[in-house]
């Protein structure tokens, strides 16, 4: 097998591993469902991956590395820190079919058994919080957002998403994408001194702006 056939085989291996653990979960995800699934034998998907905890570590890292790149893609663009933050809050939510959600939930549950899955799922997920308190950052240094401790913002923001996000994704009907999405912008708002409907993702900039001066105290009239 040449190198980049091998590339291609594995890139292949790592799609359908997460194909399969979305629909068995990681706990009840075996090499012999990937290879089943792939239509290869088991002895390839060792030949890829060592131990079944490689596997399933990779498919994680795999998955979650498809939300990460639209992540850096927000973060490395030129638009403001406001804009950036919107946009950052808005991939955080979950939207349709939560099986990003449920990749994310299923990684941290079994992070407390498989030591080289919580290696992974450490790195990935400090990620969100770096980029969020760069982000915060540099908002506060052109003076668009106000906040004494920006990594400790951003672990709070992202510690109140989590939450909900599980609340979400795990118990039907508990929260609505409404909910989640209002009392999110509420949290950053509070956070960031900022007002919630400058932080709304699914309102036109116009309308934005002018929900957030509307939310402005007015001076008072003088007689």
């Amino acid at each position: 097998m040449t190198r980049r056939a091998a590339e291609i085989r594995l890139d292949a291996l790592l799609r359908t591993a997460c194909d399969v653990i979305a629909e068995r979960g990681l706990a009840n995800t075996r090499t012999a469902d990937v290879a089943q699934a792939a239509g290869v034998s088991q002895a390839l998907v060792f030949y890829h991956f060592a131990t079944k905890e490689r596997l399933l570590s990779q498919a994680f890292a795999y998955a979650v590395e498809q939300d990460l790149a639209r992540l850096d893609a927000v973060v490395r663009s030129a638009a403001s820190p406001l804009v950036k933050l919107r946009r950052m809050l808005k991939l955080y939510a979950p939207t349709g079919r939560p099986t990003s959600w449920s990749m994310w939930i299923d990684g941290w549950s079994e992070s407390l058994r498989v030591p080289e899955l919580e290696k992974v799922s450490r790195r990935l997920d400090l990620r969100w919080r770096e980029d969020l308190a760069a982000v915060i950052a540099d908002g506060v240094r052109e003076g668009v957002f106000e906040c004494a401790d920006p990594a400790g913002a951003a672990w709070r923001i992202n510690a109140m998403m989590d939450g909900l996000a599980v609340q979400f994704a795990v118990h039907e009907r508990v929260i609505s994408r409404r909910q989640f999405a209002e009392w999110i912008r509420l949290a950053a708002a509070r956070e960031l001194g900022l007002e919630p409907a400058q932080l709304d993702w699914s309102a036109p900039a116009q309308d934005r702006s002018r929900r957030a001066a509307q939310a402005e105290p007015q001076p008072d009239a003088v007689s």
